[in-house]
């Protein structure tokens, strides 16, 4: 082993000039940031959205419609897709735990159960909201629909 001929590792230096270490080394003084100003000094960062001084294109752009703060977002879950887990997974009871173990819906996220396709296996439905044929479809199959939450407190009014 040649231990003049020991290199750095690949990347563990860069080739760039130090800078700041004094006017011997092309790059003191200023230490390449220029003469005055805010990107001359220490600490300075840049405001998102900042173009030089120039309206920002975010102010010159118009805003376009409106969003409800109170909305409600449901994880939409069709009948077929009951079915489908009835079927393959012989699953009788579907809950939203079920369902999120499934990657059908996340934890959190409210369940709404919509009439889209057929359902002939019988099932226990536990969610926060069902649509009216849906409703239907699932008791003409011969099962149950349990509404947690708000829905259900609803109900009980």
């Amino acid at each position: 082993m040649d231990l003049s001929k020991l290199k750095p590792a690949e990347g563990a230096t860069s080739n760039s000039k130090r800078i700041g270490r004094g006017q011997g080394s092309g790059k003191g003084g200023t230490s390449t940031r220029g003469h005055k100003g805010a990107q001359s000094r220490s600490g300075y960062s840049r405001k998102i959205g900042f173009e030089g001084g120039q309206m920002p294109i975010y102010r010159i752009l118009p805003k376009r419609g409106f969003k409800n703060i109170n909305r409600v977002e449901y994880n939409a879950i069709n009948i077929s897709t009951l079915q489908m887990l009835a079927t393959d997974k012989n699953i009788s009871d579907i809950t939203p735990e079920v369902l999120a173990a499934h990657g059908l819906a996340k934890k959190k996220s409210l369940i709404k159960i919509l009439a889209k396709g057929e359902l002939t296996a019988k099932v226990n439905v536990t969610a926060h909201a069902i649509s009216q044929k849906a409703k239907e479809a699932i008791e003409n199959a011969g099962g149950t629909i349990t509404l947690i939450g708000q829905a259900a407190e609803e109900k009980a009014e």
